[in-house]
């Protein structure tokens, strides 16, 4: 049986046609409404000149961010997904998997003033991803994840572990996805680990809805001191 971070990437090959589709047609409701703001405007609050997107897939972030003057660079494991970003106007991007970026088999620049993660760290083990961003982040630099709200992913069962992703309502054809629940101290704790601090922590919410959208956390370098 065939470990589910493996499963993982694969299902992203399976569905990049797709998601290309779906972001761009708009029809996530939840990023339009929300997400997709909540990111962009954290990013921006940190005065960035230079941005690495970590598993920017088809480019929707880079190319609002190069549209406000920043230098923005992004990386994804999936090379369609890769390709309609450059297609799409943003030519610095490439394709590797987190355990290249992790291993430094694939140069992604460094000194950036922010790296983000925007629904990107599904995986379980992202401590040494987060360690490998922590030393290409410059003095100051900010780490942004954006991720599903713990307390709104949960569906009762509130502990970290692997869930599945459906798909269920939207268009096209869908290959299942594996993705890793965690919760909010265990987000904290994998930050702590990897060196950071926890500099903010955002709820984004959709005024008519009851409960949170995601779980935005800005991250800084724990002084090394």
């Amino acid at each position: 049986m065939p470990a589910p971070e493996s499963t993982l990437l694969d299902s992203w090959h399976h569905n990049a046609h797709a998601w290309i589709d779906a972001i761009r047609n708009g029809t996530i409701e939840s990023r339009l409404q929300v997400t997709n703001q909540a990111i962009l405007l954290a990013v921006l609050g940190r005065q960035p000149e230079r941005i690495l997107d970590l598993g920017c897939g088809e480019g929707w972030l880079l190319r609002a961010l190069a549209d406000r003057g920043i230098e923005a660079t992004g990386v994804d494991g999936d090379a369609t997904l890769v390709d309609a970003a450059r297609a799409a106007g943003s030519s610095q991007v490439k394709v590797a998997s987190y355990e290249a970026l992790v291993e430094a088999k694939v140069d992604i620049g460094s000194d950036y003033d922010v790296i983000c993660a925007n629904f990107a760290l599904l995986h379980q083990d992202i401590i040494p991803l987060l360690v490998a961003m922590n030393a290409l982040l410059a003095p100051g630099g900010a780490l942004v994840i954006q991720t599903l709200h713990p307390w709104t992913a949960a569906a009762g069962d509130y502990q970290d572990g692997w869930r599945e992703e459906t798909f269920t309502g939207f268009k096209g054809q869908w290959q299942p996805m594996p993705w890793y629940f965690r919760t909010l101290s265990s987000w904290l704790n994998a930050l702590d680990m990897a060196g950071f601090r926890l500099a903010g922590l955002q709820e984004p919410q959709h005024p008519q809805s009851a409960v949170p959208q995601s779980l935005l956390l800005v991250a800084e370098q724990r002084d090394r001191g």
